[in-house]
């Protein structure tokens, strides 16, 4: 079976670019950390090429920048050509297939931009954004007993 899973950060922006047929095909890089530490404890990663086609090419492109945390899942490639020096090349990459947003919208942000989003625009401004507000208490009385866990 070939299927690999990876959560990590973009290392760069997705390039997107089109084929002949007018297919899209994106490519990029994730940087995906290390269960352990190097020697002098900095925390070590492994940068991972990938490629990602069609419609789903450009939604990660547009959803994404530089740093996003997003979770790829596909299957690894490792496909040859022949360089102009006329040397073999190899190259491995995971072909995606899937992929998943994994911090919200405003988060991908830089955080200069952050400081001026307000999540709560475009709503009536005359409610409170506590949805307990309305009936005057703070806390919610919840016992051990009321959880389904």
């Amino acid at each position: 079976m070939n299927q690999v899973n990876l959560i990590g950060r973009l290392s760069k922006d997705i390039e997107v670019r089109y084929t002949q047929s007018g297919k899209a095909v994106g490519s990029g890089s994730i940087a995906v950390n290390r269960r352990f530490k190097s020697a002098n404890g900095e925390r070590q990663a492994d940068f991972i090429n990938f490629v990602i086609w069609d419609k789903a090419a450009e939604n990660l492109a547009n959803f994404t920048h530089k740093g996003s945390q997003v979770g790829l899942g596909g299957e690894w490639q490792t496909r040859n050509y022949e360089n102009n020096n006329g040397q073999k090349v190899y190259v491995n990459e995971l072909v995606v297939s899937n992929f998943d947003l994994l911090e919200p919208k405003a988060a991908t942000k830089t955080q200069s931009n952050l400081d001026n989003v307000d999540p709560f625009a475009g709503q009536n401004t005359k409610q409170s954004h506590n949805p307990f507000a309305a009936s005057g208490k703070t806390e919610i009385d919840i016992s051990d007993d009321d959880l389904p866990f």
